[in-house]
C-alpha cells in the first residue's frame, strides 16, 4: 500500500483502476521493456516462454506475473526500483495516460473526492504515476524483498486482482464501505465495480 496525499476523513471514496483505465496498456510490462532495453528484454521474453505456455493451460495472471518479476526484477535494490519507477512515470506519463480517464479524475478532486488507484500491477511501480495525478492511495500487488532490501522475485500477498480488490480497499476503509464511483475495464475489477454507486466500465477511451 503506497500513501501518497492525506485523505479526508468524512470525503466520499472513489476507485480507479490503472492499467487499461488510467492508461492505454499495461504498465508494468511497458515499465519491464523499458528498463530491460531491447536486448536483456528478448532475451527475458525468451527465458519466460516455459511460463507463458503453461499460462494457456492455468489462466493464472498471478502466476505469469510473478514470473516475470524474477526474470526482469530478481535481486534489483529496493531503492533502485523506486528510482527507475519515478524515472519511467516521469518519461512516460503523458504517453500513458489517458486524457479522459484524467479529466474525469480531476472532476472528482474538484468534489473532494477521496481518490484510490486499485491495480494488479505492482505498487512501486504505479505510486510515481498516483504521486503525479495526486492519488490519496494507491492499493496495488507488493513485492517481496530480501533482508538485504532486494526483490526476491515473488509477491508478499495475492495478486491485487479480482475480490482481492475489494479486500484491500475494506482493509483500508472498512466492511461497510461503498464506493461512490468505480472505474476499470477487465474482469478483475468486477467486484470493486459491484460496491459502487456509480460503475464505469471501459468508459474512457481517449489516447494521448
Amino acid at each position: 500500500m503506497a500513501q501518497v496525499d492525506e485523505p479526508a476523513a468524512d470525503a466520499p471514496v472513489v476507485a480507479f483502476d490503472f492499467d487499461g483505465t488510467l492508461t492505454i496498456k499495461d504498465s508494468f510490462t511497458a515499465f519491464l521493456k523499458w528498463r530491460a532495453g531491447p536486448l536483456r528484454w528478448w532475451l527475458g521474453c525468451l527465458r519466460l516462454a516455459p511460463a507463458a505456455l503453461a499460462y494457456l493451460f492455468h489462466r493464472d495472471r498471478g502466476r505469469i506475473k510473478a514470473a516475470a518479476v524474477r526474470v526482469f526484477l530478481r535481486g534489483v535494490p529496493h531503492d533502485r526500483l523506486e528510482s527507475d519507477a519515478r524515472r519511467f512515470a516521469a518519461d512516460h506519463a503523458r504517453r500513458l495516460l489517458r486524457p479522459d480517464a484524467v479529466a474525469t479524475w480531476k472532476r472528482w478532486r474538484e468534489r473532494g473526492a477521496r481518490i484510490v488507484i486499485v491495480t494488479a500491477s505492482p505498487d512501486i511501480v504505479v505510486a510515481p504515476f498516483g504521486r503525479g495525478l495526486g492519488a490519496h492511495l494507491i492499493l496495488g500487488t507488493q513485492l517481496s524483498f530480501d533482508a538485504q532490501n532486494r526483490v526476491l522475485g515473488a509477491f508478499s500477498g495475492p495478486n491485487c486482482r479480482g475480490a482481492e480488490k475489494v479486500v484491500r480497499l475494506h482493509e483500508v476503509f472498512g466492511p461497510d464501505l461503498r464506493l461512490a464511483a468505480a472505474y476499470g475495464d477487465t474482469s478483475g475489477d468486477t467486484e470493486m465495480l459491484a460496491i459502487a454507486d456509480e460503475a464505469g466500465f471501459r468508459v474512457f477511451k481517449g489516447r494521448p
